[in-house]
């Protein structure tokens, strides 16, 4: 079995192992581990995600930080272009959709200030063996086991936080008022009722993962990146 392949079965192989058997393992699989055990090199794949994990909360939780970014920015979901389209021409709702969507991301910057916990408190829940298959897995393999096993209950606690942040930012009285006048059309057939909180959360999550995967990518690629001696020693086994 070639070394590629035995790293992608080795968390299987190991499941039921004691610690000194893992780390007999490591050694024989990796060539040496530099004096590592499996609980640091654990630690130093979960010191990456918490890096990645509050550097991307940090950055989409400044002032612009969905907003300003193009590439962050969340838009109105395509149900809701009707709307904004038709109500252009009524006074009170020519700016609808630049004024909702401002206030979208407002609503998700300021939702996003309270993830990071989030994130770290599931980073905690990683396993030894699931830390082996991310060193030797692809540029985003950290990233994908994160959203793989928390996206849901980050979810159910983060979508309260947008719909309290909509209420501060009045977007979801704004979308509301605009919806109802839409709904009111003597020839609307078809009546809006956009989930907007839930639009919302989806795309902040997916700007809040993307940044991690940003950051893992660097870590990962960048020895400048690895802050710390144990990332640089954890990573040191990827480069090999």
């Amino acid at each position: 079995m070639n070394r590629r392949l035995l790293l992608l079965v080795l968390p299987f192989l190991l499941f039921g192992c004691t610690s000194q058997q893992i780390n007999q393992t490591l050694n024989t699989v990796l060539g040496g581990t530099g004096g590592l055990t499996s609980e640091d090199i654990a630690n130093g794949l979960k010191e990456a995600l918490r890096i990645g994990a509050q550097k991307g909360a940090s950055d989409l939780s400044t002032d612009g930080g969905y907003f300003d970014d193009l590439a962050y920015r969340i838009l109105l979901p395509e149900e809701a272009r009707k709307v904004t389209d038709r109500l252009q021409g009524v006074p009170g709702f020519r700016d609808l959709e630049e004024v909702v969507i401002r206030k979208i991301n407002q609503g998700a910057e300021d939702a996003a200030r309270s993830a990071a916990p989030i994130f770290v408190e599931a980073i905690r829940q990683m396993t030894i063996q699931d830390a082996l298959n991310i060193l030797k897995g692809d540029k985003h393999a950290a990233t994908q086991y994160l959203q793989r096993t928390t996206y849901d209950r980050l979810y159910g606690e983060f979508n309260p936080v947008i719909q309290n942040s909509l209420a501060k930012f009045d977007a979801d009285k704004v979308w509301g008022d605009a919806a109802n006048a839409y709904n009111n059309f003597p020839l609307t057939r078809e009546p809006v009722n956009t989930d907007l909180a839930d639009h919302v959360t989806q795309r902040a999550l997916d700007g809040l993962f993307r940044k991690v995967a940003l950051e893992e990518e660097n870590i990962r690629a960048n020895i400048a990146a690895r802050t710390s001696e144990l990332l640089r020693r954890v990573f040191a086994l990827q480069d090999s």
